[in-house]
């Protein structure tokens, strides 16, 4: 056990356990089927993302302020899975469930990291709904690719600030009478460490408030209330197609928005009555879903990236004969000489 003293005019020993044992799910048969669900549900989001952002990279046209946000949502999904589910296949899958205090720490600040930049990155597609269909005007001079990239930075900036944070105050907790601590999640979950702790949990308990606050009620308020305005201004189009164009356009948001907000609420509302399993289900859904079913969604709903898709697919398709075509002009331009 990992012992220090600290103080002001007094000693003050922490003690620090040397492992965290990871219990996933309890008293469930078969679930190392659930596993191999994750293992698939991986493997989809790192091709789907991968294409996501390899389709707005290659096509100029999609580099516009809409589609600066979608390739920053497909590269916090990439990264988010990479962190997580392999980490759990190797926890669970390979029961590998001792993790070092260490080790533990950096998992829950990439994990925290991950579902934080979700959160924010669906705030900025709700604003760019937002102006888009309040003042499709001003929209080129509001939202430019400059706004876009200051925007997508200072969250990073933000969110990484208040992990650091948290991750700062558990180490300040002391774990006693154990040399390994029992975390009853299926990856080092913020909240289930600091209640095991034996000293001073306030910190820890304000700040895990705050942060939900941060990062689930504020957002959600934000994204409701955007679509109230939309609601509100698509209400005074005389139009009823033209309502209809521009809610299609809010679709693949609305989606995301639901995929991933419907398990975490219903974690967070039934607090109090959920179980450790299911608990563990809404989370781990909310988690690994999500990156699997953003760009399906947007490939499938948005009308510019199908086109994209299209467009590559031909260029594409034209490089094989092309390649034929200038080995044919070389072969009988050797054979004239």
């Amino acid at each position: 056990m990992d012992l220090f003293n600290s103080g002001l005019g007094k000693n003050i020993t922490f003690a620090r356990p040397a492992y965290f044992i990871i219990s996933g799910f309890i008293g469930i048969p078969n679930v190392i089927y659930y596993y191999v669900f994750l293992c698939i549900v991986y493997i989809v989001s790192v091709l789907g993302n991968t294409v996501v952002m390899t389709v707005i990279y290659l096509d100029r046209s999609l580099r516009t302020p809409k589609y600066i946000a979608v390739f920053n949502l497909a590269f916090v999904d990439l990264f988010g899975s990479t962190v997580l589910v392999p980490k759990v296949l190797d926890l669970f899958l390979f029961n590998h469930r001792l993790i070092s205090y260490n080790d533990c720490l950096t998992f829950l600040f990439f994990c925290y990291l991950y579902l934080s930049l979700e959160v924010f990155n669906l705030m900025t597609l709700s604003y760019d709904r937002l102006i888009a269909i309040t003042f499709p005007l001003h929209y080129p001079v509001m939202v430019t690719n400059r706004f876009m990239f200051s925007l997508i930075t200072s969250f990073w900036l933000f969110v990484i600030t208040v992990n650091l944070t948290a991750v700062g105050l558990l180490t300040r907790l002391s774990f006693c009478n154990s040399n390994t601590v029992l975390v009853n999640s299926y990856f080092c979950d913020h909240g289930v460490i600091y209640r095991e702790a034996c000293n001073d949990q306030t910190p820890s308990w304000a700040f895990a408030k705050l942060a939900a606050a941060l990062f689930l009620w504020i957002p959600l308020c934000f994204i409701l209330a955007t679509y109230l305005c939309i609601g509100y201004a698509l209400s005074k189009v005389a139009s009823a197609k033209e309502r209809v164009k521009a809610l299609k356009t809010c679709t693949a948001h609305l989606s995301l928005v639901a995929i991933y907000f419907v398990p975490v609420l219903i974690t967070f509302t039934a607090l109090g009555s959920i179980t450790v399993n299911s608990r563990i289900i809404n989370m781990s859904l909310a988690s690994v879903v999500p990156p699997m079913l953003n760009p399906i969604v947007y490939v499938l709903q948005t009308r510019e990236i199908k086109k994209s898709v299209k467009s590559l697919d031909k260029n594409v398709s034209k490089i094989p004969a092309e390649i034929s075509e200038n080995i044919q002009v070389i072969s009988n331009t050797y054979n004239v000489v």
